[in-house]
């Protein structure tokens, strides 16, 4: 549990410094060396998603009690966050908190990149995490790709802890999601790539193509998570070439 924190730092304050530059980039970790981890959303939603759980624990955990917490406790107002939020101020519920006027953000990152939490309270048990997953993504992504990519992430995640095989991790992630979602063919498609020997920097180029209408490689979730596809399956169980890589 300590080593998934950690890493979660690790990468969050490696990579927060390129986010949005168009790569590929060619990192070698960190250069400086950094004195403390960058300021994360992607950790720090997360420990309200705790406190949510201390709180009414998680027999009572819905998506109305989490959109409670997005209205009390979480201050960014940016993207699906902010759209959200508008939302569900105004009455809307849960999954329709993420759909109303977010065409644009429901595929987007939001959502699988706070993930962590769900696998790490179900480990073991990919079912419960996705479950609490899907719950949290519908809040700020509706029905989109961005909710089929936390179902996703999740469920590898839970898996992880029990499953050492990186390749059945995976196929435990896709069982998570409808097989004809952009996120499920996305991964997929890699996945071709990787058998067929191809290297990961054509391997990211080519996903990137399929997904260019809903925002190519800035913020969309499928090709967003099949880059960490692409770190864990080229990384070859190494962390820091897998987490370079991904970057």
């Amino acid at each position: 549990m300590l080593g998934g924190l950690l890493g979660k730092a690790v990468g969050g304050t490696l990579g927060a410094p390129y986010e949005g530059c168009r790569g590929p980039l060619k990192l070698k970790y960190y250069d400086p060396v950094p004195d403390k981890m960058l300021p994360n959303d992607d950790l720090d939603l997360q420990l309200a998603w705790l406190h949510a759980l201390e709180t009414v624990g998680p027999k009572h955990l819905n998506t109305n009690v989490l959109g409670e917490i997005w209205l009390s406790w979480i201050t960014p107002h940016w993207n699906e966050y902010g759209i959200c939020k508008t939302n569900l101020a105004l009455g809307l519920l849960p999954p329709m908190s993420g759909e109303v006027d977010n065409e644009k953000w429901k595929t987007s990152n939001g959502a699988w990149i706070r993930s962590e939490i769900w696998a790490a309270i179900a480990p073991g048990a990919p079912d419960i995490a996705v479950k609490y997953a899907v719950m949290d993504a519908m809040v700020d992504h509706g029905a989109g790709e961005g909710t089929f990519a936390a179902a996703f992430v999740a469920a590898l995640q839970s898996a992880a802890f029990v499953i050492s095989d990186l390749r059945k991790c995976i196929e435990v992630g896709l069982a998570a999601i409808p097989d004809e979602s952009r996120m499920a063919k996305s991964i997929r498609f890699v996945l071709e790539c990787y058998d067929n020997g191809m290297n990961w920097a054509d391997a990211r180029n080519a996903v990137q193509q399929p997904n260019a209408d809903i925002g190519n490689s800035w913020f969309e979730a499928p090709s967003n998570v099949t880059y960490a596809a692409i770190g864990l399956l080229w990384g070859e169980g190494d962390f820091k070439k897998s987490m370079t890589t991904a970057i």
